[in-house]
């Protein structure tokens, strides 16, 4: 399941297309629930994709740079020494 948070957004649909009305001052959210798969990857020179995708085909993805991307690792090992989240 994808939920998108999208704050302050308007837009305006003209002969097909979409076009920004109002201020710049937008922001979203996106969460994407029940994960089936996931895959870390490359991402040109100097980065780190992760990629999540449901069983509906949403599909959420996210660049980081090496440093970040270790940072998740350790918390993902620190998870696994103490939380139960990865007991059996």
């Amino acid at each position: 399941m994808l939920n998108l948070d999208i704050a302050s957004f308007m837009v305006e649909l003209k002969d097909g297309a979409l076009k920004n009305v109002g201020p710049s001052n937008k922001s979203a959210t996106a969460k994407l629930f029940d994960v089936t798969s996931a895959e870390a990857r490359e991402f040109g020179d100097k980065r780190v994709k992760f990629v999540f995708e449901d069983d509906e085909g949403n599909e959420v993805q996210v660049a980081l740079f090496p440093k970040e991307a270790k940072r998740i690792a350790d918390d993902i090992e620190a998870l696994e020494a103490d939380s139960r989240v990865f007991e059996d």
